[in-house]
């Protein structure tokens, strides 16, 4: 009679028999599948699932013989795409026409790529594959593109807004309502395309230094957005008067005798009375326009006898220097002669303005950026 333990090793036995068999018999199933007319002489992938060491694949390249084998489970990170800066155009790769648009070829002549013999010619009415894939990249990249521009535009919208909520807490220190301020963006050597997103963001009024650049750019801004109020804030030849009346809402430098004559006689001409302030040279620089101090009192009068109203005070402090001093002068001139209104404060000092009484700051660099 057999011991127990013995039957034991004679099951053992027989089981690993009939595995080796059921192995034997897979090898041969998957040589044929794979097109060989023996097993190979190691496990195939296949048998990773009862423990066989990873296998070499089939098909490898000699190059990689001496190279030792991959654990299994490893694997190449992905390639990471370049970053994409900020306002860069999309230009698909494969896109042939906004290839040649991007290296200048445009009017070239050259052979078109033939698409007629791909499989997929048929499926798009006979127009190619490759002329349904350019218009499907022009769409992507248009959309892509068309996020950039509205993302300029939020860009001014955050420009604006930052500057206005300075002034709004300028003039809550100040104990003064925020609707008495008005804020001149300072658009002198800007192009339309980067007024525009001002104006989308919601500004209105915008000055200018030179009345022939702004005769060239916003009669048609203007078009655009009728209720635009255009401030002349530089220097005004008394034989640009007629065409400054003409264009501009504000003239904030009247400094002179002769300027006054001259507009004087354009406005009765034209029926047109734009708002006028004074520039006063509050800091005694003889570099700088305005009317001295002593003499304000004088064109003050000179101005009403000729039939002109003057509004208020415009000041431009010395540079490096702290403005508030001659922001406080200027205010007590204005409010000395009866004027209501003060022109002063600009991007680095405009909130010191606005608690000192300014009615209209001109805002340039901190609306715009800096100009290059």
């Amino acid at each position: 009679m057999k011991r127990r333990d013995e039957d034991r090793v004679g099951s053992r036995a027989a089981r690993l028999a009939r595995f080796a068999g059921i192995v034997d018999g897979h090898r041969y199933q998957q040589a044929e599948l794979v097109g060989l007319s023996r097993p190979v002489g190691i496990a195939l992938t296949q048998m990773d699932a009862v423990g066989a060491p990873a296998p070499r694949h089939i098909g490898r390249s000699r190059k990689h013989d001496d190279e030792p084998p991959r654990p299994r489970g490893a694997h190449q990170p992905p390639e990471q795409a370049p970053a994409r800066l900020r306002r860069q155009p999309v230009v698909p790769e494969n896109d042939t026409a906004a290839g040649r648009q991007q290296r200048g070829e445009f009017g070239k002549t050259g052979r078109r790529p033939l698409v007629a013999d791909q499989p997929e010619f048929r499926q798009f009415g006979g127009q190619g594959v490759a002329r349904a894939h350019r218009a499907f990249y022009r769409r992507v990249a248009s959309a892509r593109n068309a996020r950039d521009e509205s993302g300029t535009m939020s860009e001014a919208a955050e420009r604006l807004a930052e500057v206005q909520g300075l002034i709004a807490d300028a003039a809550q220190r100040a104990q003064r309502e925020v609707g008495e301020i008005c804020l001149i963006a300072v658009s002198k050597t800007h192009d339309a395309p980067a007024i525009r997103p001002l104006i989308a963001a919601g500004q209105r009024h915008f000055g200018e230094n030179r009345v022939q650049e702004a005769a060239a750019k916003w009669p048609e801004l203007r078009a655009e957005t009728p209720d635009i109020v255009l401030h002349l804030i530089g220097q005004l030849q008394s034989n640009k008067a007629e065409e400054a009346v003409a264009l501009f809402d504000a003239i904030h430098s009247v400094d002179r005798s002769s300027l006054v004559q001259a507009l004087a006689k354009v406005c009765a001409k034209a029926g047109r009375r734009p708002q006028l302030f004074v520039q006063v040279n509050i800091g005694d620089e003889e570099q700088k326009g305005g009317c001295a101090v002593a003499d304000l009192p004088a064109l003050l009068a000179e101005a009403k006898a000729a039939g002109l109203e003057i509004a208020g005070l415009m000041a431009i402090p010395p540079a490096d220097v702290e403005p508030a001093p001659f922001f406080a002068l200027l205010d007590e001139l204005a409010e000395r002669h009866g004027l209501p209104l003060r022109s002063m404060g600009m991007s680095g000092d405009y909130e010191t303005a606005v608690m000192l009484g300014a009615t209209h700051v001109r805002v340039g660099t901190a609306l715009f950026g800096a100009r290059g």
